[in-house]
């Protein structure tokens, strides 16, 4: 009688899998289907019911939420660099918050989330913060703390501008999602790279320079959005990192975790097949053991690459979504003239052997039934661009702070886009020796008094009884 012996000491009577295997296709196939495929139903069953509660759950927690867009706009004279919007980033990181089980499936509580936008409506360049209004007072204090002359005004959504339909009577438009080429924690070229000794004063060359020029190729009609979708998160993330840190060292294929169950069915599998197959006669021929890998043997540049790694999950990271929108009237509708640049100005963030940013989805389908699917596929673009959704589309992907602050963060002066959004003057305080008149009496005190010292005072008497 056939045994597995399974780990921690379980041991199974494989014999009746043994005659399911030997019987004919169809009838393996309706055996095996009635052991373990009810089994298998109801799972699917369970996930997809949890999922839609889950979901049901989160959009009445959600209902009662406020959404609010900021403008932010800094002095021209400001000479910051992209590590103080690293620090704003790291400040916004204090709205993460991790439900309980009891929260997230029966209140349906939600991580909050932002959106740091740069717009360009007619060639008017704009940077923007979508926040829910609770997180208001977060997002002041992290600008004001790096930025304290900046000014921040609540404005109109912008997204109303454009149609939400397509196709469409009088407008066209054309989107871009943005994604990782490898994995989460390969980084991307930081802005720390971009540092070149060009002039004692000056050296740095803004990577936001090549970004705000495509902003500015629009003209009348026309607009330009981009949207990087940052979403706080624990730690956790970082443990992919380790894992892939240890997996370049020993030079072995890299295998995601497995849950316990598919362990389980992988072991009775495997002997399943011992005890089918007839054992092999002739001498054992025993496998080379490999040794483990070492730092020593690797080459200087999958050294760079794992202290990279190991400097990105160093930081605090956010799930990111990133995101680009063109549209326009149907007579002037010319995407080539802005994205075609926009997307190269991305490539000098890629770094050959780590990671790079690409286009991942496009609003755009060329297969079968392509006009049907392109039309889909545009809805779904602009619904989720105007709702901020980071779900929606491809999967998100992780970015720490640099990273971010690398693709979002305020050009410093030498950056010439004529038509940014920046402050005339600065905010200051008004000088200690300034004279401030006192008014400690009310005004209708004031004009009584006035009345009588104008009124003549009379005479006294000059006899009096009893003087």
């Amino acid at each position: 009688m056939p045994v597995a012996e399974l780990p921690f000491g379980i041991v199974m009577d494989l014999s009746v899998w043994i005659e399911i295997l030997n019987l004919p296709t169809g009838q393996r196939v309706s055996a095996i289907f009635a052991i373990i495929g009810w089994a298998i139903v109801a799972l699917i069953f369970f996930f997809m019911g949890a999922e839609l509660w889950v979901k049901v759950r989160q959009a009445k927690y959600t209902s009662a939420w406020e959404w609010i867009v900021l403008a932010v706009d800094v002095p021209t004279d400001t000479i910051q660099s992209p590590k103080a919007v690293e620090q704003i980033f790291s400040h916004l990181s204090g709205a993460l918050f991790e439900p309980n089980i009891g929260q997230k499936y029966w209140q349906g509580v939600k991580q909050r989330w932002f959106s740091l936008e740069i717009i360009s409506l007619e060639g008017y360049i704009q940077f923007l913060i979508y926040t829910e209004a609770t997180y208001r007072d977060l997002v002041e204090a992290a600008v004001y703390a790096q930025y304290p002359m900046a000014e921040i005004t609540e404005v109109e959504d912008y997204v109303g501008a454009i149609p939400s339909k397509y196709p469409n009577e009088t407008h066209e438009m054309f989107g871009l999602e943005f994604g990782l080429a490898a994995a989460d924690p390969y980084p991307i070229r930081t802005y720390s790279e971009f540092e070149h000794s060009i002039t004692p004063d000056y050296t740095f060359n803004d990577p936001m320079a090549s970004i705000l020029e495509n902003f500015t190729r629009i003209g009348a009609g026309e607009n330009l959005w981009l949207q990087i979708i940052i979403e706080p998160v624990s730690e956790s993330w970082k443990v992919k990192g380790i894992e892939l840190i240890k997996t370049i060292i020993t030079n072995k294929k890299h295998v995601s975790g497995q849950f316990f169950l598919f362990k389980i069915i992988n072991v009775i599998v495997e002997e399943l097949l011992k005890a089918i197959r007839p054992p092999v006669e002739g001498p054992v021929i025993k496998k080379k053991e490999e040794l483990p890998g070492k730092i020593t043997d690797l080459t200087p540049g999958v050294r760079d690459t794992i202290a990279a790694i190991e400097e990105k999950i160093s930081k605090i990271g956010f799930k990111t979504k990133c995101r680009v929108l063109y549209a326009a009237p149907k007579e002037i509708f010319n995407p080539s003239r802005c994205l075609d640049g926009l997307i190269g100005s991305f490539n000098q963030f890629n770094y050959s052997g780590r990671n790079a940013i690409i286009p991942v989805l496009a609003t755009k389908a060329h297969y079968a039934f392509g006009d049907y699917r392109t039309t889909e596929i545009k809805k779904r673009f602009v619904s989720a661009f105007k709702k901020r959704k980071i779900r929606t589309g491809k999967n998100p992907y992780i970015f720490n702070i640099q990273e971010l602050a690398t693709l979002w963060h305020f050009p410093l002066p030498l950056v010439k886009a004529p038509l940014l959004q920046k402050t005339a003057s600065k905010r200051a305080e008004p000088p200690i020796n300034l004279p401030i008149e006192e008014m400690t009496e009310s005004p209708l005190k004031r004009r009584i008094q006035q009345t009588v010292e104008e009124e003549p005072a009379e005479e006294s008497p000059t006899e009096l009884p009893y003087a």
